[in-house]
């Protein structure tokens, strides 16, 4: 990924920042793969909730009065950064309270998330597996052989082949969650290039992107490059230990901490001038370069 992504080369308005049709209905839904089939709920040691126990996915679907009445959000916070996800596997990919009985809860009426995912491909007109294969420069199985030396997976080929008669006719959700993953990476060759590509469009094609020149000055940026998603946390919620980096399964080299360890946003980085408590003074905050500018000939303007 970080090849694919590259260095923030800056805002290019010919780019279009927009989310592509593939990305939002199919590539970007293959952490439905990565769900738990519970909803682990851990007390403030991160031990199992003496009051409010895990819960089984199934029947937490349109439930949100499990969080009014069972705890808040802090125990399933905690259970979602100190639990791993779920591993994608060819021959284990989604979990049956997914799979077989959502919605089933609340509604009697048991819906499949594979097959949804599948049908929005369709109804949204997204072209095939192959097709997106090549845009990506990526080769295109043509039979049997060749699809299982993509999914490095003879047995898995010929399923897919016995359904779709072609690989040509794989739907791109399934075709993509089936590849082998990259090296260091959740996904297959083919989202990990259709992710990067969406990554780099909203990134360069957004003019207030925060690492484009003029939005923020250098020591703003760097006050913002130091914020955490575990610092994040800490300020939005009761958690008062999480580990350093929440994105990683816990080890010795990333062990919980206390909330006061982590580094908060340095808001100093935004100050023109110190503040006095008396005296009148007032605090002014630098405007980004782009916008000082505007300001200017706003002015200009109105003189004339």
């Amino acid at each position: 990924m970080h090849r694919l992504l590259g260095r923030y080369p800056g805002y290019n308005p010919r780019v279009d920042p927009s989310v592509s049709n593939v990305f939002a209905t199919a590539v970007y839904r293959f952490a439905h793969l990565a769900i738990q089939p519970m909803l682990t709920r851990l007390d403030a040691n991160y031990r199992e909730h003496p009051q409010f126990p895990s819960v089984s996915l199934s029947q937490s679907f349109f439930a949100p009065w499990r969080i009014v009445f069972e705890g808040g959000v802090d125990p399933l916070i905690r259970g979602l950064i100190s639990r791993p996800a779920k591993l994608n596997t060819q021959d284990h990919m989604m979990v049956d309270a997914l799979r077989e009985r959502l919605f089933q809860f609340v509604r009697q009426l048991a819906l499949d998330l594979g097959s949804l995912n599948m049908q929005r491909g369709r109804d949204h007109g997204l072209p095939g597996y192959n097709a997106w294969r090549r845009f990506c420069g990526l080769s295109a199985p043509r039979n049997q052989a060749e699809l299982a030396q993509v999914m490095n997976n003879t047995e898995l080929a010929q399923k897919l082949l016995d359904l779709y008669g072609t690989p040509e006719n794989i739907d791109v959700w399934l075709g993509g969650v089936s590849e082998p993953f990259v090296r260091g990476g959740r996904v297959g060759p083919l989202f990990a290039c259709l992710i990067a590509n969406q990554f780099k469009d909203i990134r360069q094609g957004d003019r207030f992107w925060y690492e484009n020149p003029g939005v923020f000055t250098k020591r703003q940026r760097l006050a913002l490059s130091r914020v955490t998603l575990s610092r994040v946390i800490c300020d939005n919620t009761g958690i008062t230990t999480v580990p350093q980096d929440v994105f990683r399964a816990w080890s010795r080299s990333n062990r919980p901490v206390r909330c006061n360890k982590l580094p908060s946003v340095n808001l100093k980085a935004w100050k023109e001038q110190s503040c006095s408590g008396s005296g009148g003074q007032s605090c002014s905050y630098p405007l980004p370069s782009s916008l000082t500018e505007r300001k200017r000939k706003k002015k200009r303007k109105s003189r004339v």
